[in-house]
């Protein structure tokens, strides 16, 4: 019997029209579903069909980091 690793990855997700778009920015998956609930679900989904083709995608964690822009600047 196999054993199963839990690994906790990253998702960004984005509001596009009435969809939510949800990315994990260490595999490279990307999903999406009419709410956030299912559009994390199906991101889950994915990424763990991708992992079990290719069990050492697993990148570095992301840096998350802020920074400020400036509306309306001219160049």
């Amino acid at each position: 019997m196999k054993k199963t690793t839990m690994k906790r990855l990253t998702a960004i997700v984005q509001k596009e029209g009435k969809m939510y778009v949800a990315n994990c920015p260490e595999i490279g998956t990307i999903s999406q579903g009419p709410t956030l609930k299912k559009a994390l679900g199906n991101l889950k989904e994915a990424t763990e069909l991708y992992l079990g083709e290719f069990p050492s995608a697993i990148k570095a964690k992301p840096l998350l980091k802020t920074f400020l822009v400036a509306i309306n600047a001219k160049a």
